[in-house]
């Protein structure tokens, strides 16, 4: 099933969960628990991240597959090109395919860890809107894609970001998920504008519980979300009491999807950082 099929229902909000798979060195039944309990929320997809550079891809595959074919969720495989040929691409998707697995999360994707830079004009891909054409000539897949409220890290303006939006969905995604905001003025501000835009297709707000002070931080170095004062000051406050800033990340995120909520958005998406206890009592506090 397409996962655009889900936002086409009005009867209730969208909730998908994201999770990424464990390091080669570790086991992957961890996760596969994890996995089961975040079933009780009775998600209607699971995306699964994609290592830089393609560094989970087996793994990614693995996971989907059994989210859809074991524990009978649809299920969202993450897909860069950045560091793949065509080829790679094209073995890749069949291989989803095969699996039954029918979405796709087209993103270009970082370079690998261990590669200091990588030419991106000796490369077959450039951009994200290049996967989803060639994913669109492939098979009859979802694909969803990357949105970004306040402009992507590495372009100046939003204005030109959602034209480059624009381009992306006009070459076949279904869905865009945004990535982290802390501020639902954002997400708002950024929605009015794509649809200004003729951005149609339904863009979901992305979630990420504020669950431990310095990942956080870095998560917001990367990806240049800005930070409003009162999240500061408990990142800030809490910066060494781990369990206190625990408590009051899901107090604040469980307060950002009840905003969204009665904003009547279209689903929530919850970056999980594979957590389940915290993510449950996130949905259960925002009645979702």
């Amino acid at each position: 099933m397409k996962i655009i099929e889900f936002y086409k229902r009005s009867e209730k909000t969208v909730l998908s969960l994201e999770i990424f798979p464990p390091q080669a060195n570790y086991p992957v039944d961890s996760l596969f628990n994890t996995i089961e309990e975040l079933r009780d929320l009775e998600p209607d997809f699971i995306s699964v991240t994609y290592g830089a550079g393609g560094s989970t891809r087996d793994r990614t595959v693995e996971i989907a597959s059994s989210i859809k074919n074991d524990f009978g969720i649809e299920t969202l495989a993450h897909l860069t090109c950045m560091a793949h040929s065509k080829q790679e691409v094209d073995s890749i998707l069949g291989i989803l395919w095969e699996q039954g697995i029918r979405n796709i999360m087209a993103l270009r994707g970082d370079p690998p860890a261990d590669v200091e830079s990588l030419d991106l004009i000796q490369r077959e891909y450039h951009y994200a809107r290049e996967l989803i054409e060639e994913a669109r000539k492939k098979a009859d897949f979802g694909i969803a894609a990357a949105a970004y409220p306040e402009g992507h890290p590495e372009c100046q303006k939003l204005s030109n970001d959602i034209l480059h939006l624009k381009e992306k969905v006009d070459a076949g995604v279904d869905v865009l998920i945004s990535q982290l905001f802390f501020d639902n003025r954002k997400i708002y501000d950024f929605m009015d504008r794509s649809l200004q835009a003729g951005i149609n297709c339904p863009i979901v707000p992305g979630i990420m519980p504020v669950l431990n002070a310095k990942q956080i931080k870095r998560m917001i170095f990367l990806s240049g979300a800005s930070v409003p004062s009162d999240l500061l000051r408990l990142l800030d406050k809490y910066d060494d009491r781990p369990e206190e800033m625990e408590k009051a990340g899901i107090e604040y995120a469980s307060r950002q999807v009840e905003d969204l909520l009665a904003n009547r958005i279209p689903g929530i998406h919850m970056y999980t950082m594979n957590k389940s206890r915290q993510i449950k009592e996130i949905v259960k506090n925002a009645g979702l």
